[in-house]
């Protein structure tokens, strides 16, 4: 695809902008990414370009963490989460493909504000992992993940409350949304969402997303973990309240 077909220039280089913050949250905290770049992308691009734009760029810059966390993870609860993934994106991707994109925008920031208020509540689910309970948190996380990208939070608030170590939590959570990532590839791709210009888009952001989650990995111990969850909080805040369709003129 030509460069002349990329988006002209100002909303080019918000979405690199958007793109670093959204790697500074992933590297201060390991999640936000998704809740920042989502809303105020989908406003410049449309959220049939920011959902798979997203997917490509998260996964590329990801894959070098993907081979110690299958060695740590505990592929058994990794796996009944995919169960119901496997269910849960396609049927996002319809939404993504069928809604209206104003309508699906609505949607997609007052999803970002709810799962920032779950994360923000500091709520965590304490029971033992449990295989219904599992598919169904999958299913969610799925769902969310085929229309929006947004699927983490509930994975999150689902391990991080229970009885496992924190390595093993993480390891799960990064095995999880690599695989999760690829269902999303597979089912956008059928879907006709993968095409040359998101593929060079993805391209361009990569590098600025990676050296996002590298800058905001090195900032972390020059502060304390709380202010930087808070910091973040307040980054997906103000990417969901900019993002809505309100503002549109």
């Amino acid at each position: 695809m030509p460069l002349s077909e990329l988006p002209p220039a100002p909303q080019l280089v918000a979405t690199l902008a958007v793109a670093f913050l959204a790697g500074l949250a992933r590297g201060f905290s390991g999640f936000g990414s998704a809740l920042i770049f989502i809303p105020l992308t989908s406003a410049t691009l449309g959220p049939r370009l920011a959902a798979p734009l997203l997917m490509l760029v998260d996964n590329l810059t990801t894959l070098p963490l993907i081979p110690a966390a299958w060695r740590g993870a505990d592929r058994g609860q990794v796996a009944s989460l995919l169960g119901g993934a496997i269910l849960g994106v396609p049927a996002g991707a319809w939404l993504l493909l069928q809604m209206d994109p104003v309508t699906l925008r609505w949607g997609v920031c007052l999803t970002a504000f709810a799962m920032l208020a779950l994360l923000a509540s500091g709520w965590r689910y304490h029971g033992r992992p449990a295989l219904p309970l599992s598919m169904g948190v999958g299913a969610t996380s799925g769902l969310l993940s085929g229309a929006a990208q947004l699927g983490g939070p509930p994975v999150v608030a689902y391990w991080l409350g229970g009885a496992i170590p924190a390595a093993r939590v993480r390891a799960n959570l990064m095995l999880f949304f690599a695989a999760n990532g690829v269902i999303s590839a597979a089912t956008y791709l059928l879907g006709g969402l993968l095409n040359p210009g998101v593929l060079l888009l993805a391209a361009l952001i990569a590098p600025i997303y990676a050296l996002g989650v590298w800058g905001g990995a090195r900032l972390f111990g020059l502060a304390s973990e709380a202010n930087f969850r808070r910091a973040c909080f307040l980054l997906i805040a103000a990417s969901a309240l900019l993002g809505l369709p309100l503002w549109d003129r």
